[in-house]
């Protein structure tokens, strides 16, 4: 099996999670050249912001980056289209299939990872021509499936073959986890949570002390009743929208809780009524540092982790 960082030609075998509002062109430079492979995220940005963003990573990194699509923007065919005309090495998508636009992005030379929580939507994008598959479980931040990493990534591995690399994201903060991850199958890891506290994020920091404060039982999943399930870190917020579902709000009404929540806990700092995206690992989290340290620590505890397995065995 070819590890993610032979297959990308990074230093490390990390995909940056494309966080809404968050995954900024800046962000994902940084990401980059810390050694692993940074991504744009489009949630929350119209065609030209993703372009914009695209020219700004170019300019602040020499190293591989891609773009995460979420498939529900309204732009999303004009961002396919920037995609394939401004070279992005790698594509990441969410919220949908992206079958439509494979072709035009093989043609050049894009390497396409969709996220997955389901192995029968992954044989179906594998059979489409895609690269390989992020099997994210539902310990992520922001939105989510059923089924756990621990359960989702053998299967995934399992149903789709050794020829298809399968990336596990979610309830991944350390080199244990990255090491178990690796058990599982997996050629690499998407890292979304753990990096919302390096120095190089640009989340306000009410939102970093959230994360630092947080602990095991500090997330919830809200929307579930509406079929929108988001994981976040409990607040004033999370608890009225909880109480709403449970007296059967529907998704309409539920919306009054989460219009520009998000943008109000990145850029605001507004930890009461803003959407605190995280997830489950959030309780691992003690200290802000830098990318490069996050990356090499965790790359450091994978490899003693294993070495100390070798000797058991």
């Amino acid at each position: 099996m070819k590890f993610l960082n032979e297959i990308l030609g990074i230093k490390y075998p990390f995909i940056q999670g494309g966080m809404a509002n968050i995954a900024v062109g800046e962000f994902a430079a940084a990401c980059s050249n810390a050694g692993g492979l940074g991504l744009i995220g489009t949630g929350g940005m119209n065609a030209a912001m993703l372009e914009e963003h695209i020219h700004i990573a170019r300019k602040l990194t020499d190293k591989p980056f891609g773009v995460n699509l979420m498939l529900m923007n309204p732009e999303t065919d004009q961002m396919a289209e920037i995609v394939a005309r401004e070279g992005v090495q790698v594509v990441t998508t969410g919220a949908g299939n992206p079958g439509k636009y494979i072709g035009m992005w093989k043609e050049k030379g894009v390497r396409i990872f969709p996220v997955s929580a389901s192995c029968t939507l992954a044989q179906r994008l594998v059979r489409d021509g895609v690269d390989g598959i992020i099997a994210e479980g539902c310990e992520s931040g922001g939105h989510v499936g059923e089924m756990t990493t621990m359960t989702l990534v053998p299967q995934m591995v399992d149903r789709l073959g050794p020829e298809v690399p399968v990336i596990a994201a979610g309830g991944i903060a350390d080199g244990r986890q990255l090491a178990a991850a690796y058990a599982l199958g997996a050629c690499g890891v998407q890292m979304g949570t753990c990096l919302l506290v390096s120095e190089e994020c640009p989340i306000h920091e009410n939102y970093k002390m959230a994360l630092l404060k947080a602990k095991d039982n500090s997330t919830v999943v809200t929307g579930r009743t509406v079929n929108a399930p988001v994981r976040i870190i409990k607040n004033k917020m999370s608890r009225a929208y909880v109480r709403a579902e449970k007296d059967g709000a529907d998704l309409m009404e539920l919306e009054k809780y989460t219009l520009g929540s998000l943008r109000k806990a990145v850029f605001d700092g507004n930890v009461e009524d803003g959407s605190l995206m995280a997830g489950q690992v959030c309780g691992q989290l003690d200290q802000i540092r830098p990318v490069a340290e996050i990356f090499a620590s965790i790359s450091e505890e994978a490899g003693a982790v294993i070495r100390r397995l070798g000797e058991i065995g």
